[in-house]
């Protein structure tokens, strides 16, 4: 059903400096569609347009041509204010490097989003309270980002991209920063919240075994998709190994060029 479609994009095209003789096209005809409760992982080398994609469809970029609907609406038709309300409504992100403020502290980092939208303060420190329990992270909301550690501030970020409901969590490389200890933690959670929670999830990443997490992965290769694979019945173990076979040959295929 199509009310079931939390993102879709149509067409979509991106081209860098499109003017000029320099004109470099970093996306081009990219059509998917992520239904509710999807945990789609995004993968590519380096330069491939999967950084682009997700700019598109987390409204921090435009596209050149084509459309990118969320919940049903087409985020190209809305102004620069629209978007941002619609952002923080809609919308939660993760990122690699955490993006909390030093000065404030963990309990002010994640209610930042609902700060925003004005929210009433007793509202905010009942979903503060709420999902810091839910993450294990309530002993923290005093301290200041620096007295943490890497899991610590990511798990802080995880709360803040969910603090509002959002209907579709972004995640840009969200175990970069973190050791494999944490990375592996980080995406058990990220499987629970799908699992258990209903969360709908687009991440990028560049490390097969954190893409064997998803439901569902897609290849970008020169700006386009050029392989797709769904875990359905799939252990982990031989997901993981296909995600390795796809990638491994696609290395190969760009040597040989």
């Amino acid at each position: 059903m199509e009310e079931e479609i939390v993102l879709k994009t149509v067409n979509l095209k991106k081209v860098y400096n499109p003017e000029s003789l320099n004109a470099v096209t970093a996306l081009h005809d990219v059509n998917i569609e992520v239904r509710k409760g999807e945990f789609l992982g995004v993968m590519g080398p380096s330069g491939s347009g999967k950084s682009t994609f997700i700019n598109m469809i987390s409204t921090m970029d435009y596209p050149t041509d084509g459309r990118v609907f969320i919940n049903g609406k087409n985020v190209m038709n809305m102004t620069a204010n629209e978007i941002g309300r619609f952002r923080y409504k809609n919308l939660g992100f993760i990122f690699q490097d955490f993006n909390l403020l030093d000065t404030h502290t963990m309990y002010e980092n994640i209610a930042m989003p609902l700060t925003l939208a004005k929210t009433d303060p007793a509202e905010i420190e009942k979903r503060v309270n709420d999902i810091a329990a839910k993450l294990n992270i309530t002993q923290l909301l005093e301290k200041i980002p620096p007295e943490c550690s890497g899991g610590q501030r990511q798990r802080a970020a995880i709360c803040r991209a969910l603090i509002n409901g959002p209907g579709l969590i972004v995640a840009d490389e969200p175990t970069g920063a973190l050791d494999t200890e944490n990375s592996e933690e980080l995406m058990e959670l990220f499987e629970k919240l799908n699992r258990e929670n209903g969360a709908t999830i687009v991440m990028v990443t560049h490390d097969s075994y954190v893409a064997s997490f998803t439901s569902r992965l897609i290849f970008i290769r020169d700006g386009a998709i050029s392989q797709e694979i769904a875990r359905e019945n799939m252990d982990q173990d031989t997901y993981f190994r296909r995600i390795v076979e796809i990638s491994s040959a696609g290395r190969s295929r760009r040597k040989s060029a």
